[in-house]
């Protein structure tokens, strides 16, 4: 592998975008995996995070190593109305609608005031360890594919991919129990993250379709929904010490 793009302040400079662009389509993936991995028993959360994690990471550097098929993904393979798809347009559908349909159902069960099981109750299993890592190997193949594509569409540099991938993963594995606790901990954020997993499937889709939507958009909605449930959360919690407080109060 060539490291001579050490010297080159260009590479450099592409490097450190990717890396930046990596952790942030990273965080899809985490949210899929923070919310998928909650609904096993406690003992077995963190292993299969590590496991959804490092499947992401196999999976990215394994399409590394073919990016002369990768690149051959992005070429029609069949026109419906004048309009082409290929094999990549095909996978962000089917990763768009596996997204829609998973996020609507978990969105369905937690506003369903008498649900058959509780797909949010942390007390008992309500999957099994092998049907989430399944899942989550679904999900790691789609966001996987859109971030190499992503990444040779930015640079020809092999290690400049790879390093940006382990960097990212590196991120992802940090912070997914922290994140995973915090969703578990605040219901409200928990329907937040779903929302953002139906948009992000919309999105998928509607790549797949041709219609390209600006990433930054996207995650400039997300950071500002996220703002404003901060907010909230700082609002009831506020409110919480206040009526603590009036309680402690002696009467006269």
């Amino acid at each position: 592998m060539d490291f001579a793009w050490i010297a080159d302040p260009t590479a450099l400079a592409a490097l450190a975008t990717l890396i930046v662009m990596e952790v942030v389509l990273g965080i899809d993936n985490l949210i899929f995996i923070s919310i998928l991995t909650n609904k096993l028993p406690e003992h077995q959360r963190s292993r299969a995070r590590r496991i959804g994690i490092g499947l992401a990471l196999i999976l990215r550097l394994g399409l590394l190593g073919t990016i002369a098929i990768i690149v051959t993904l992005t070429e029609p393979i069949f026109a419906v109305f004048g309009h082409g798809f290929s094999w990549r347009d095909l996978i962000l559908i089917g990763g768009g609608l596996f997204l829609v349909w998973k996020a609507t159902k978990e969105i369905h069960h937690n506003v369903d005031p008498t649900p058959s099981d509780d797909v949010f109750g942390t007390a008992k299993a309500t999957m099994t360890f092998g049907a989430a890592i399944t899942q989550i190997l679904l999900l790691d193949l789609v966001f996987s594919l859109d971030s190499i594509i992503t990444a040779v569409g930015m640079t020809d540099h092999v290690a400049i991919m790879v390093i940006a991938v382990i960097v990212a993963v590196t991120a992802m594995l940090l912070a997914a129990n922290p994140l995973a606790r915090f969703i578990a901990n605040n219901p409200t954020v928990v329907m937040l993250a779903l929302g953002f997993l139906l948009m992000i499937g919309m999105t998928l889709i509607a790549e797949g379709f041709g219609a390209h939507v600006p990433k930054g958009y996207i995650y400039a909605a997300m950071a500002f929904s996220a703002l404003i449930e901060g907010l909230n959360m700082l609002s009831r919690r506020a409110s919480r010490r206040k009526a603590a407080g009036s309680s402690a109060e002696p009467s006269v």
